[in-house]
């Protein structure tokens, strides 16, 4: 039986699901198939030292938070699902200007994350992204930050979340790598490979030690050279769940002038193995990231 704090929950829940309260208040729902990719999210983003190192390092800059708030505009008295939400970045750098929610639900495959999460507002739930729990059509913001690329299969991570979205509402996935950006051959493929030691010199967020960084990229699996999301994932998912699509190419280095079509300029490491691998970096096709704002048709 739910406590008290989450029986609220019970519309939205699938009636077959398997879940357990923990003394915590985190909903836990069973996982069907743990893969290595679960593991790995679930104790790098679990390690209390590490995840508050990824919770202060990533995406909390002021070019973030402006090119969500331009998207999102409010969440005042909003039913609002952050997918792999972590220890709770996306709510943590935008609550101050983006309203009081009416429901956050916070999913992740790590218990300890979702306890940083819970302290921040989330109401967390304990869930694979490829199995969510909920019933279809109950949510008006639906968010994947820096989310599909650490899960096995992205295209059905991407429609599961889709068929949470209410009709006139919307889906906003962000920070996953654009695959065309990361064809490195030859020369860019080796600046590429030899990146990790430098990360590890500079004590960058995710990489402070070797045991911390070989986690950090495990939890990675679709981070890798010519792998990605990609514009033909988007529309093969999102259009048949009756979404318009629209795709913003970005290199995290502007704000809202994303939506105008400006996707700036990557760092130099970047574009000099693009520059190696024969890929032009001033082009969209180059740009790191690819965002996706869909709104689900009436």
């Amino acid at each position: 039986m739910l406590k008290k704090t989450t029986k609220n929950l019970s519309q939205y829940l699938l009636k077959e699901v398997e879940c357990n309260q923990s003394r915590e208040d985190i909903l836990i729902c069973k996982i069907q198939n743990s893969t290595p990719a679960i593991q790995a999210n679930s104790y790098y983003f679990g390690h209390p030292k590490w995840a508050k190192n990824y919770f202060e390092a990533c995406h909390r800059d002021e070019k973030f938070i402006e090119l969500w708030q331009a998207v999102i505009g409010t969440w005042h008295d909003k039913i609002v699902v952050d997918i792999g939400c972590g220890p709770g970045n996306l709510y943590a750098s935008l609550k101050e200007n983006c309203g009081e929610p009416k429901l956050l639900l916070g999913i992740d495959v790590s218990y300890g994350a979702l306890q940083m999460a819970k302290k921040l507002g989330y109401m967390p739930i304990l869930a694979d992204a490829q199995n969510l729990p909920f019933v279809s059509e109950f949510a008006d913001i639906v968010m994947l930050n820096a989310c599909l690329h650490h899960c096995d299969d992205m295209a059905k991570v991407l429609g599961q979340a889709g068929q949470l979205v209410r009709p006139g509402g919307i889906l906003i996935t962000d920070h996953d790598p654009q695959r065309s950006a990361y064809h490195f051959r030859r020369l860019g493929s080796l600046l590429w490979q030899i990146r990790l030691p430098f990360y590890r010199l500079l004590k960058r967020g995710g990489h402070s030690t070797a045991e911390e960084q070989f986690w950090s990229i495990a939890t990675e699996v679709h981070h890798q050279l010519g792998d990605g999301v990609t514009r033909k994932l988007y529309y093969q998912v999102l259009k048949p769940l009756g979404f318009q699509v629209e795709l913003y190419p970005h290199n995290h280095t502007v704000g809202v002038e994303v939506l105008q079509g400006n996707y700036g300029k990557s760092f130099w490491k970047c574009r000099l193995a693009q520059r190696l691998s024969g890929i032009n970096p001033d082009t969209p096709e180059a740009a790191l990231s690819l965002m996706c704002v869909a709104r689900r048709q009436l």
